[in-house]
């Protein structure tokens, strides 16, 4: 494993100032009277809280960095000579172009995606509001799924309850529901995540009944963290206002200890958090009965980085309730809104957790009950991820739910045309290098014009962005679904990939590269 250095770290924006650091508590091994810092114990001598959250908050997307004994690295794949499955053997007809990328979730109402892969949930964040157009429509025209997060309607400034205390008007999620739909031609679909506060507001009635969504997704916790989601403000007036709205905010803003802080300035924001969710069979199936009766297609669920104990009621209750995906989210995860300690050092590891899912999925099906559809979660950015997963969770697995992979294209995008303005400094390098215009630098910007014609100017660049990083996983994706030999998604079996080490295999049930086809090897040699 490689060294942690859990006191120091570029996303805290702290450093050790010995090259000599303790191992596991991260300090310097020695620690002088009069140091000038500037790691994290010296940090928060100072400032306190803020050290819990990456920085700048509301700005960056942060992934933590621990280094598992065991990750999806630790698997390889398969390419074989032999056999083609879902096209004739024939090397003129047998390309890779011609491999089919699409996947579809779900039970009575299923989705199609062009891709297998979908976004992670974008809710309340600074981040996912002032970027949506760039995601929703990068999303949208490039045929996958989009995951509208948690609290969205409860901070909208301009919420408006009616007089049960239920969202009656959220100009916020309206522009995200139609921002997704102005451009979805039938693959993909939004799905508008629900928590406690969500369930409370009632906004599983306003978005199916007000703007036709027909996909809602529970959620029971997510991969980056073990508490409710969380943002800043950085107004005493937003934070009292949320307050009253029924959200938990740290430091209490009506203290006029921290009033006074926060007046004088060492009190920089507040946070406010949402409440930690409780599970129980009976309530389970209750909230899904309901929602089915206001009106939902489909109903999805999200499950986090928790033990084998609540993966199995997960998986056992999604398949009693008729779930149409379960999402199952691993650790570390990827969030510049969790507690970096928390991201870094909680929950069950993306393989782990994704090799239990299998195992329990498996022992169902033994059983004779049908298996949800299911989606992995937790640190993939590349096609050999979304092949490895597909394969790892086979043939249950039908997805890959990605965060940070999809969400950087669009900041990308969004600044490529900030720079082409002339905004901070112009085109970089990095990018000029490829040209001075959109139409040089984006290499999928002819092919998207060659569809929405005109239309074509108006798509944010961010979305372009995505849409380019899209169809980079898929063509990656057809040349290793090519090179072993599966010209569907739903040909992807766990035979595919192989453990480079006896402690994935062990982890896993993959055979060691060693053992992988060894019956087969030594019947044709014995023959």
């Amino acid at each position: 494993m490689n060294l942690q250095r859990p006191n120091a770290n570029d996303v805290l924006q702290t450093k050790n100032r010995s090259r000599n650091v303790a191992p596991q508590s991260g300090l310097c091994s020695r620690c002088i009277d009069g140091c000038k810092g500037n790691c994290d114990t010296f940090r928060a001598t100072f400032r306190g809280r803020e050290l819990l959250y990456p920085e700048p908050f509301g700005r960056v997307t942060a992934g933590a960095d621990k280094d598992y004994p065991v990750d999806y690295s630790h698997l390889n794949i398969m390419g074989y000579a032999l056999g083609a499955k879902g096209v004739e053997a024939d090397p003129d007809k047998a390309t890779f172009p011609a491999v089919n990328t699409e996947t579809e979730f779900g039970t009575d109402h299923k989705i199609k995606m062009k891709v297998p892969i979908f976004t992670g949930a974008l809710g309340s964040t600074d981040i996912a509001r002032k970027n949506w157009e760039h995601f929703a429509v990068g999303a949208a025209i490039s045929g996958i799924s989009l995951v509208c997060g948690e609290n969205v309607c409860g901070i909208d400034p301009e919420l408006e309850f009616n007089g049960n205390g239920l969202v009656k008007s959220s100009p916020e999620m309206k522009r995200r529901v139609e921002t997704y739909r102005r451009y979805h031609d039938g693959y993909g679909d939004i799905l508008v995540q629900m928590n406690v506060e969500d369930t409370r507001n009632g906004v599983a009635e306003y978005v199916l009944d007000q703007l036709g969504v027909e996909t809602i997704e529970l959620k029971w916790g997510q991969g980056a963290k073990c508490i409710g989601g969380e943002i800043k403000v950085d107004s005493l007036k937003r934070a009292l206002e949320l307050k009253k709205r029924g959200y938990i905010v740290t430091p209490d803003p009506e203290m006029p200890a921290y009033q006074a802080a926060f007046k004088a300035g060492p009190l920089k924001q507040f946070e406010r958090h949402s409440r930690l969710g409780f599970i129980d069979q009976e309530g389970f199936m209750k909230e899904v009965e309901r929602i089915r009766a206001l009106g939902a297609k489909r109903i999805t669920l999200k499950t986090g980085a928790y033990p084998m104990r609540e993966l199995a009621m997960a998986i056992r209750w999604s398949s009693d309730a008729g779930i149409d995906l379960l999402t199952i989210d691993g650790a570390p995860g990827g969030t510049g809104m969790s507690p970096w300690r928390m991201m870094c050092e909680w929950g069950i590891p993306s393989i782990y957790l994704h090799s239990m899912a299998y195992e329990l999925c498996e022992r169902l099906r033994e059983k004779g009950r049908p298996v949800p559809d299911i989606a992995f979660a937790g640190g993939f950015s590349s096609e050999d991820h979304v092949f490895k997963a597909l394969a790892l969770g086979a043939p249950h697995c039908k997805a890959v739910c990605m965060g940070r992979a999809l969400m950087i294209p669009g900041m990308v995008g969004k600044n490529a045309e900030r720079w082409l303005r002339g905004e901070d400094g112009g085109l970089p390098s990095t990018v000029s290098r490829f040209g001075d215009t959109k139409e040089e630098i984006f290499m999928n910007y002819e092919v998207l014009k060659e569809k929405y014609g005109s239309e074509v100017d108006a798509l944010p660049m961010g979305a372009i962005g995505i849409f380019s990083a899209v169809d980079k996983i898929r063509v990656g994706l057809q040349q290793i679904m090519a090179g072993s030999r599966n010209w569907n998604v739903s040909f992807i079996s766990r035979k595919d990939i192989f453990s480079l080490s006896e402690e994935c295999a062990k982890v896993t049930d993959i055979p060691y590269v060693m053992d992988a086809y060894r019956e087969e090897a030594l019947q044709i040699i014995d023959a």
